[in-house]
């Protein structure tokens, strides 16, 4: 957790309302960080519903593999998350120390081991210590809450600069529910997913495997399309829990993710996962720019995003940024090595809506003061036309400053 907050955070923070059927606590376990809190408590009441997409990772943590095992019977009564500690790479030790830790949070909540649902994040390879979650998860037990949601916020953040949570309000067959998220991340940060803990909940009565498909749909255009520095983690959790409490106030059980009495919950739920996505790649280590690339008039919108991936992966592009420069001629380059179908003589890129380059050469209008100008702006747009389909996709990501390469480079002292 930085002391210095990013220039590209939020003026303020989102108040969440509580949701019934979910309570938490933060505690200090001392994982790492001193002087502040690093484990998350959740409590679900009973009959809550849950599922979760993870890390695509080939090195996925011990805590990823206790939940997608856990996950598979759809129920939850409790979440337990640390910062410090990635638990990842850490052999037996770490599969011993997540069985621990549940069993540990299943005796403070009342519940059964598989009903407990983990996540860590921080360092790679470092032993952690299930000893250090009995205190701290038995006093949490015991001062269990339903607000504010900026607590927990806090407890998950590892280099984050600010705290993210977002809240947005849906109707499912004319009874309100509501929906909250909280998350952490700002290094490690690409695409499927991004180096990224976070965890959503709300009141409406869905069934698990509905919740998959909503999230899995949700994530592809919101956590799936933000990159800070192209490097995917091992921990990489985004689970969705459902209390189904709002059924007490005649919500209906929906079973199937294309029932039509989800459609406001659905572009809600959305809302909430692009709210969240946004506030990590503007919570980016030593970010000053918040950057939107959008490709249009590609073959198909999935050759789009690589396209708009390897443009917004550019490290050249990046610095240029941080360096309020609108040079261009990097994202041609960018564009060229994709790999996917692109034509020359058909290109045309534009920053902020002044177009800078066309069918294949420096736009006849260019005006370098007029585009730097743009530049020293916080937010930036880009927008590639490559006049050969009809496929359209924006994936957004930050610049590439100092800071960036000062926080990696002390990151596990």
């Amino acid at each position: 957790m930085s002391a210095a907050i990013s220039p590209l955070a939020p003026k303020s923070y989102a108040e969440l309302p509580a949701i019934e059927g979910v309570s938490f606590a933060t505690s200090a376990a001392g994982i790492k960080y001193q002087g502040r809190t690093d484990v998350l408590l959740v409590g679900l009441d009973k009959g809550t519903e849950a599922a979760g997409v993870f890390t695509k990772s080939k090195c996925p943590s011990a805590p990823v593999d206790w939940c997608r095992d856990a996950l598979k019977s759809g129920k939850a009564r409790g979440l337990v998350v640390n910062s410090g500690n990635a638990n990842a790479f850490t052999g037996k030790a770490g599969k011993d120390t997540v069985k621990k830790t549940a069993d540990i949070a299943a005796k403070a909540l009342g519940c059964k081991p598989k009903e407990i649902v983990l996540a860590s994040t921080g360092v790679i390879g470092e032993p952690l210590d299930a000893k250090k979650f009995d205190g701290p998860l038995q006093k949490a037990a015991k001062s269990l809450k339903a607000t504010p949601w900026i607590d927990p916020a806090r407890a998950i953040m590892t280099t984050d600069t600010y705290p993210k949570l977002s809240t947005a309000k849906a109707t499912i067959d004319g009874v309100e529910v509501t929906i909250n998220g909280v998350a952490k991340g700002a290094g490690m940060i690409a695409p499927d997913m991004a180096t990224m803990l976070s965890f959503v909940f709300t009141d409406a009565p869905i069934g698990a495997a509905a919740l998959k498909k909503l999230l899995s749909k949700g994530t592809e255009t919101s956590f799936n399309a933000i990159t800070v520095d192209s490097d995917t983690s091992t921990s990489d959790t985004l689970i969705l829990f459902a209390t189904g409490a709002a059924a007490k106030r005649g919500a209906p059980k929906i079973k199937e993710a294309n029932d039509k009495r989800l459609k406001d919950f659905k572009a809600a739920l959305n809302e909430v996962l692009l709210d969240l996505a946004y506030q990590v790649v503007r919570d980016g280590e030593g970010a000053r720019h918040f950057v939107a690339v959008t490709v249009a008039g590609a073959k198909s919108a999935a050759s789009a995003k690589k396209i708009a991936l390897s443009v917004a992966n550019s490290p050249l592009l990046k610095t240029a940024i941080a360096g309020e420069d609108a040079n261009w001629g990097r994202v041609v380059a960018a564009v060229g090595k994709a790999g996917e179908p692109a034509d020359r003589d058909k290109l045309s890129i534009s920053f902020g809506g002044i177009r800078v380059a066309h069918k294949g050469m420096r736009d006849p209008s260019y005006d370098e003061k007029i585009v730097s100008d743009y530049m020293k702006g916080q937010d930036i747009d880009i927008r590639i036309e490559l006049g050969i389909g009809k496929g359209e996709f924006t994936v957004w990501t930050c610049d590439l400053t100092k800071e960036y390469v000062e926080i990696n480079g002390d990151y596990r002292s």
